[in-house]
């Protein structure tokens, strides 16, 4: 009888422990290990950053803000990205050119980039990566509902050599 006791009583704390480790980073904060070179300089791949998910409540994101978000183009996939405007801004940016278009014909037939002003509706942020060359953000899919945005970055934790605030 004295071994269920225990058991019982281990059980409930195994529960208690589960609920407050997830309710912790569901809904407070949560770990976030970075993959792909988007955010080059700033962030590399394999950097594990903290981030964080109650400022959304009491404080809107601002242009700067990295944050995690569900990609628009796959829902399985999160991505790291900074914002560079949010609702209202006007946004003056480079269109990527596709690879095949900037392949195609000889030299004196490339096409040139285009800037394209855009405004960001209501509702929205227009991301991107801070390695634009090697980015997929705003730039090809335009501005993102905040509601895709998980968390906000606070700091970088790992490698202890480069912890930084961001």
């Amino acid at each position: 009888m004295k071994i269920l006791s225990r058991l019982g009583r281990l059980m409930r704390y195994t529960v208690a422990y589960a609920a407050i480790t997830h309710c912790t980073f569901e809904y407070i904060g949560d770990f976030v290990l970075c993959k792909g070179p988007s955010m080059e300089p700033t962030l590399h791949s394999d950097n594990v950053l903290l981030t964080e998910r109650l400022s959304k409540h009491w404080r809107t994101y601002q242009a700067g803000d990295i944050v995690i978000a569900i990609s628009p183009i796959n829902a399985d996939q999160f991505i790291c990205k900074r914002i560079v405007a949010v609702s209202g801004d006007q946004v003056l940016t480079q269109k990527p050119i596709p690879l095949e278009a900037e392949y195609s014909g000889s030299a004196d037939d490339k096409k040139k980039p285009v800037m394209v002003k855009d405004y960001v509706p209501r509702g929205y942020v227009w991301i991107e990566g801070d390695n634009k060359g090697n980015s997929s953000d705003s730039r090809y899919y335009g501005p993102i509902p905040v509601g895709l945005i998980r968390s906000r970055v606070l700091c970088r934790i790992w490698p202890v050599s480069e912890a930084t605030g961001l």
